[in-house]
């Protein structure tokens, strides 16, 4: 198996990356995250993980170990795909992820295109235990207990604000002020979106 590849940068695309290794091309599918993450230089190094089925072969790659820790996770989960993994991690960072994971947002996991209520659901009940293992150095808080910054979120989704920005901003408060009111969160979050 490819565990990862450094080489010269050929070609990229939002979806994809040629990537020159001894005079080898791989082709290299990426997440939008990763897309982000990709330096403008020649040299590239991805982590890789390469999927093998009967009809095809196909070479994943991520800059940050932990975003391929995530998607080996939602590959483990039935009914999630090599395809709808790419496209989470596509969606939502893999901190996102892991934190949506953590405290059951449901919501949050179901806002990515082609996860409906128990595909979300299934993708927490399977992962919720072994998502904290995977990302250990993270900062994965369990907000679960804070029913305010659901409250806060839908607020702020209902007020016209994509639900994607309020999230990163409430959890930022969150951080610093975990015991934060739902007023607390809403005013917080509206000043600086």
């Amino acid at each position: 198996m490819i565990a990862q590849l450094q080489g010269k940068l050929v070609e990229k695309n939002l979806t994809d990356v040629v990537i020159d290794c001894g005079g080898v091309g791989y082709f290299v599918e990426i997440s939008l995250h990763t897309y982000s993450l990709i330096p403008d230089g020649e040299l590239i190094k991805l982590f890789t993980f390469m999927q093998v089925r009967e009809d095809s072969q196909r070479l994943f790659g991520f800059m940050e170990k932990s975003e391929r820790e995530v998607f080996k996770l939602l590959l483990s989960v039935n009914g999630i795909g090599a395809s709808t993994a790419r496209t989470m991690l596509s969606s939502l960072e893999p901190r996102q992820i892991a934190q949506a994971i953590a405290s059951s947002d449901v919501r949050t996991i179901q806002s990515v295109k082609g996860i409906g209520a128990k595909g979300a659901q299934r993708v927490i009940l399977d992962l919720k235990d072994k998502i904290l293992q995977v990302l250990e150095g993270e900062d994965i808080s369990l907000h679960s207990s804070n029913t305010g910054r659901d409250e806060a979120l839908s607020a702020l989704e209902t007020l016209g604000y994509l639900r994607k920005q309020a999230q990163k901003v409430v959890d930022k408060i969150l951080a610093s002020e975990p015991d934060a009111t739902v007023e607390k969160l809403i005013k917080g979050a509206l000043k600086q979106l």
